[in-house]
């Protein structure tokens, strides 16, 4: 009889920050190690919780101390190439004045960016672009591939 928790999902899991501006615009950053944006964030480390791998993402790649305030969404994104993952989305409020005082971390990212919604497509992968356009404006939401399962739903 095989083991019972060989069938068991075992996913990567990350944490993004969602800061929105006062024009309802996203911050992105660009990674040095990828052609296309991101938002701040990056996998959750072992015995770490999401949302202290977003408050710790944020103190590395931004330089600021900056808490989540709510969770937006959880995405259920396989990938071929890294497996299973969950990717979850916090709102980290507005920068304001602290956008001012950002500091890259120069080994992981150049430059960042405020982009609107509308030119999401632009700057990163269709995924993301969905997640995002699905997460800014909204309740919190589950999503799968950057989409509500709701519309999933409506499609059978």
């Amino acid at each position: 009889m095989s083991d019972p928790s060989e069938t068991f999902a075992t996913p990567r899991v990350a944490a993004g920050a969602l800061f929105l501006d006062e024009a309802g615009r996203i911050l992105l950053v660009h990674p040095t190690y990828k052609d296309t944006w991101d938002i701040p964030g990056g996998y959750v480390e072992r015995g770490e919780s999401p949302a202290a791998a977003c408050r710790r993402e944020i103190a590395e790649e931004l330089g600021l101390t900056r808490e989540p305030v709510a969770l937006l969404s959880v995405d259920w994104a396989p990938s071929e190439k890294e497996g299973d993952k969950l990717l979850f989305v916090f709102d980290c409020g507005r920068l304001g004045g602290d956008a001012e005082r950002i500091r890259l971390a120069d080994d992981e990212l150049d430059r960042w960016k405020w982009v609107a919604i509308d030119e999401l497509e632009s700057y990163v992968i269709p995924r993301l672009a969905r997640r995002l356009r699905a997460t800014a404006f909204s309740d919190v939401r589950y999503l799968e591939h950057g989409e509500s399962i709701r519309r999933h739903a409506d499609e059978r």
